[in-house]
This record gives structure tokens, sequence and C-alpha cells, in this order.
């Protein structure tokens, strides 16, 4: 009997370290922008795929006014076509010298943190692609998903489609009080 209960709670142990390792890995980085500004809150599903690779859309502040470009757009290896991930980014429309506030620095350094916003479904890349991103940006929060993401061919490192969620909120969603 003492037998069959250690095999039982080794099965439970084994599962639980099963689902913790196949759990979608939460990344979380604070933009170098750090001000009082909030958003509209909203959640956009962005379907993409060759024909429609590129991804904008404009983002209010708490007044309703447009404040943010957002955008989503493929890259790939230099003069081809194919897409081999998508790149995400957040401009400041009132401060055009800010081409994208979802960076922790505005140097282009080796701070895994600053690629939060490339969506690469790579062995090798530094955040996985199933990993929740959340981005504080000002007094507001960009969180991405990607929740589907296919290979043509299976074998190849080409995409021809990705699904992402992006939901911009003004709590943080870790559940955490700031």
């Amino acid at each position: 009997m003492k037998g069959i209960r250690q095999a039982g709670l080794l099965l439970v142990v084994l599962g639980s370290l099963l689902h913790a390792q196949n759990a979608p890995r939460t990344s979380y980085a604070e933009s170098f922008r750090h001000g009082p500004t909030q958003i509209t809150e909203d959640t956009l599903e962005v379907k993409l795929d060759p024909q429609n690779a590129q991804y904008r859309s404009r983002i209010k502040d708490s007044r309703g006014a447009d404040r943010y470009l957002f955008t989503i757009t493929p890259q790939g290896p230099e003069g081809d076509s194919s897409i081999t991930s998508w790149r995400v980014q957040l401009k400041d429309l009132r401060h055009a010298i800010y081409n994208n506030v979802l960076v922790t620095t505005q140097d282009s350094g080796n701070d895994a943190k600053n690629d939060l916003g490339w969506l690469n479904p790579g062995k090798y890349a530094v955040v996985p692609i199933n990993a929740m991103r959340i981005m504080k940006v000002d007094n507001f929060y960009v969180v991405l998903q990607v929740t589907a993401y296919h290979f043509t061919p299976v074998d190849s490192p080409y995409l021809d489609s990705m699904t992402v969620e992006a939901r911009f909120t003004n709590s943080d969603p870790r559940g955490v009080s700031p």
C-alpha cells in the first residue's frame, strides 16, 4: 500500500512539473517612459499572414484623443519576402523622437527585455513565443500574447500566419499593486 501511495505521489509531482514546463511564461519589462498618461482600454485580435503582413491601429489616451500608433511589421531575411517573425512597436504621436516606447532603453543594447516586442517563434528566441509579454509604458500596460502561428512548410523557418492578442489596460495585469 505504501508503494502505491509513493507511486501516486510521484505521478502527481511529475504531472505538476510537466504542466509547469508547458505553461506560458510571463515576461515583464518597464519602458524608459515613466509618465502619468493612461489610455482608453482595448483588446485587439490581430491575424497576420503574407497577404496581411502589417497591422496599424491608433491607441487613444484616457481623454479619447489619438495618442499612440500601434504597429506590427513582418521581419525576414533582407531582400526576401519570406516572414520569420513579426515586430511590435508603439510610437508616441505627440513625441516623434520616440519611435518605439515598448523598450526599456532608447539605445540599441543587448537587453533581452527590449525583445518583448519581437514575436519570434524560432527555437533560439530570447523570449519564448508562448510567453505572455507585459510592458508598462507611462501609467498603462501593453499585454501581448501569440495565440497561434504556423510555418509553411511545417519544418521551415518561414511563417504563413500568426494570431496576436494585444491588450491595452490601465491596471497591472499581473495582479500586483503599483
